[in-house]
């Protein structure tokens, strides 16, 4: 077996990102993880591959797309805002 596990402390600074993002982004269901015992979040090191494969933008595609799944969404702060939508 030649998977590695990496508690999010490690795996941050594996990827040089913060443990927040990857917290984050697994609990929101965005990155592959695994939980252990009573929800302790841990990483393989499989699933950090894949992060990287999730989070690459190539050239010529639009960074807002990819990031949404193909799509593109407004952004609505406020009632305001909603209500100009919607008139």
């Amino acid at each position: 077996m030649d998977l590695e596990f990496f508690e999010p402390a490690e795996a941050a600074a594996l990827m040089r990102c913060s443990e927040g993002w990857l917290r984050d982004g697994a609990a929101a269901g965005r990155f592959p993880h695994a939980c252990w015992g009573k929800g302790k979040i841990v990483f393989t090191s499989e699933h950090i591959a894949e992060i990287a494969r999730l989070s690459e933008i190539l050239p010529g595609t639009d960074r807002a797309a990819a990031a949404s799944g193909g799509t593109t969404s407004t952004r609505l702060i406020g009632t305001r805002a909603r209500n100009r939508l919607v008139s």
